[in-house]
């Protein structure tokens, strides 16, 4: 009887998963929720990113719109959003002329506060001056970083707020414009709102139009955030990831659905982010890379931590807690000591770290991993110079990852084409989050990071008839595993 009511446990949390659920935090892998994560943006070497949302219900919807700078995710702008029913809101990040990276809106959809219609330069203002987090204090550190955005409330059918964003069309494309946005300052939006719904989707894009590069991918879901109203009506650091909460929790604040592949694990918190990094937890983390100098080719992984601040950062709280080894601080890093195995395409493999044997005068120092951002973008260069910026988006918060015995310059064959099975619950220190309770009351603990992002990879075609383009670009989510443990013993179902 057991058996059968821990299998039915499972299905219902999948299909919770699936459908969302206002009642725990939960990946939805079908793109729908209240909360989206957007990985990576960047204004780098001449690209733009391109970033939307849309409302797919039925009710009017109000959303925190917040980008953060990829050092430690401190706060560069963000803007309370106003979505009618099935409205869809867009925007373009864009280099600044004063350094760093603005955004430009056309769209119609009301803002709080307005946007201008030249657009909005990104502020240092949350890390430089009072606000200084032993980063860079210059502007230029907002040319790259990540998106969240939070569904604050619902709006109320009929009420003031609702009438005022509404688009009032007249039946021609792109012709609705909500007839109050200016006098939305006059309204209570705050008792005009009920409980959102898991009805957010959206998408990014960072594009070269000069050499002809795009790199497309669709934001994280998070359903099942909040079971409250979150709205605050200025620009403040909450709600955040931290707000996450659930009515169904009974030993924490927040209840997470952590997918295992196979099973489903239904964990209470403590805190708000613990539960989003619970879901976001990977013991190893999966994909492809290109690196072939015949094709031109060239591999970046974007290597996004979305909660890593909670942890690292001393204005959020005690850092270094659990997770992440160090606190963020002078120069501007935390580092995070990760391993990796690589293997070529005819199952060669290679790995960053020694074999336990060891392996005499044939091996030489191999060069740590570490992930020093909340942002970080991995450049698979087996053979290749070790330089910044990376090949394909021209980040500076990169780290290069060789093989070990396989350093620049090595007269060794190269390994062009492979995958990598990055270790992210060993290296500098156990990475592990404690804390998640079964309804029993047990305590389960994750091992690894709380991860997202995707690898994005060009090729140039040097035999492109002239005046042709000759970029060819792709983007594949990564693929993750989960390790689950109850003391010492194996807990994943």
């Amino acid at each position: 009887m057991r058996i059968r009511s821990s299998l039915h446990v499972s299905m219902l949390a999948f299909a919770a998963i699936s459908a969302g659920s206002a009642g725990a935090v939960a990946l939805n892998p079908r793109g729908l929720g209240q909360a989206l994560i957007y990985p990576y943006y960047t204004v780098n070497i001449g690209q733009d990113t391109l970033v939307s949302v849309a409302n797919a219900g039925d009710a009017a919807k109000v959303v925190k719109v917040r980008f953060r700078e990829g050092y430690n995710h401190r706060v560069v702008l963000d803007f309370n959003l106003f979505l009618s029913p099935r409205d869809a809101w867009t925007g373009a990040i864009s280099a600044d002329a004063a350094g760093g990276a603005r955004l430009v809106s056309v769209d119609h959809s009301c803002t709080l506060p307005a946007l201008p219609s030249a657009g909005i330069a990104f502020s240092s203002s949350g890390y430089a001056g009072a606000s200084t987090d032993g980063g860079p204090t210059t502007i230029a550190r907002t040319r790259e970083g990540s998106i969240e955005m939070i569904a604050l409330g619902d709006v109320v059918r009929g009420s003031e707020t609702e009438l005022r964003i509404t688009h009032v069309g007249h039946g021609q494309p792109h012709d609705g414009v909500p007839p109050g946005c200016a006098e939305l300052t006059a309204t209570n939006i705050a008792t005009d709102l009920e409980v959102p719904g898991d009805d957010l989707f959206g998408a990014a894009g960072v594009i070269n139009v000069g050499i002809g590069t795009y790199y497309p991918y669709n934001a994280d879901a998070l359903a099942g955030f909040t079971a409250h109203v979150l709205y605050t009506p200025l620009a403040t650091l909450e709600p955040d990831l931290r707000s996450a909460n659930s009515d169904e929790a009974t030993h924490g604040v927040a209840r997470a659905y952590v997918s295992t592949g196979k099973g489903v694990l239904m964990l209470d918190y403590a805190r708000g982010e613990d539960a989003v990094s619970a879901v976001y937890m990977a013991q190893t983390l999966r994909n492809e890379f290109l690196d072939a100098a015949g094709l031109g080719a060239a591999t970046d992984w974007v290597v996004t931590f979305p909660t890593k601040q909670y942890y690292v950062d001393g204005a959020l709280g005690p850092a270094a807690q659990g997770l992440f080894e160090e606190a963020f601080a002078a120069p501007g890093r935390s580092d995070v000591q990760v391993r990796a195995d690589f293997f070529d395409q005819e199952e060669g493999a290679f790995s960053t770290s020694p074999p336990p044997d060891g392996c005499g005068f044939i091996c030489v120092g191999g060069m740590p991993l570490s992930l020093s951002y909340a942002v970080n973008v991995m450049r698979i260069l087996p053979q290749h110079t070790i330089v910044q910026p990376s090949e394909v988006f021209g980040s500076t918060l990169s780290t290069v990852l060789l093989p070990y015995g396989f350093p620049a310059g090595e007269d060794l064959p190269p390994i062009d084409a492979g995958w990598v099975d990055l270790d992210l619950a060993n290296g500098g220190g156990s990475h592990a989050l404690a804390g998640g309770r079964r309804e029993d009351g047990s305590v389960v603990e994750l091992s690894g990071l709380p991860v997202t992002g995707f690898m994005a990879y060009n090729v140039i075609n040097a035999n492109a008839q002239p005046g042709k383009l000759a970029n060819y670009s792709g983007v594949f989510a990564h693929r993750s595993t989960v390790g689950c443990s109850t003391a010492g013993i194996h807990a994943c179902p």
